[in-house]
């Protein structure tokens, strides 16, 4: 393995190596040629072939030149943020992936800036494991994307939403009370209910499981998961929402 590494930078750098003297090569063969053509000119002054050869040459040499920069350093950027992009957010629905969500949670409860309340929710698709079964995995991953995007747009601005684990999302809700907790879960359910799919032409109905727990101060992630879990098995039916409080 460090064999090819090494042979690979070896040939990068012959490549560079190459590119810097075929390029120098080549401006300076067309300032040749061009000073050459200039002084067949007998229109110009010495002093006037010098302005046309001072001008031309930058432009000439320069302007392509840049103008690749520039577009190379577009490229650059453009591949960073692809790259932020896909080591922050799950590649199938969108949102944060299992490790930055928990980063993120547990970095604010770490902050020592006083009392913080909120709320933090569980949401489990239901049948999923069905629909995987009798229209394929491709289907499982349409119903996600949906149920996801459902849950976004029923969240307020600040509210965090990450995908942690295979089927189930967690719900950060900062500044939430049990009421905002509640209303919340209860416009997530409803979107849910109310997409459109219909695989392969048959229309099934996409049913969510919700938990959550309502905190005084922010918890790090792994003692709110923990509880909201605990809670999300609890109900009776997709058609419960169990919330609980925890006074810490």
């Amino acid at each position: 393995m460090s064999t090819k590494k090494q042979t690979a930078s070896t040939g990068a750098w012959k490549y560079v190596a190459w590119l810097s003297v075929l390029g120098t090569a080549g401006c300076v063969g067309l300032s040749l040629g061009l000073n050459y053509l200039l002084l067949l000119s007998d229109a110009l002054t010495p002093f006037g072939r010098s302005v046309v050869t001072a001008a031309l040459l930058p432009v000439i040499i320069g302007l392509p030149l840049f103008a690749l920069l520039g577009w190379r350093e577009v490229e650059i950027r453009r591949y960073r943020q692809e790259l932020t992009r896909s080591g922050t957010y799950d590649h199938l629905t969108g949102c944060l992936n299992g490790a930055v969500f928990t980063s993120m949670i547990d970095r604010r409860a770490a902050r020592p800036s006083g009392p913080r309340s909120g709320a933090f929710l569980v949401i489990h698709p239901e049948h999923l494991a069905s629909i995987n079964l009798r229209f394929g995995l491709g289907w499982g991953d349409e119903a996600l994307r949906l149920i996801a995007s459902a849950i976004r747009s029923s969240l307020r601005k600040d509210d965090l939403i990450g995908r942690i684990g295979n089927s189930m999302f967690g719900v950060f809700l900062p500044g939430a009370t049990q009421q905002d907790a509640k209303e919340i879960g209860e416009r997530v359910r409803e979107a849910v209910g109310q997409i459109y799919f219909a695989p392969k032409g048959d229309k099934d109905v996409l049913t969510i499981r919700v938990g959550g727990v309502v905190f005084e101060h922010e918890l790090a992630f792994e003692d709110m998961f923990r509880s909201a879990e605990e809670l999300l098995w609890e109900a009776q039916d997709e058609a419960d929402l169990a919330l609980s409080h925890i006074s810490n």
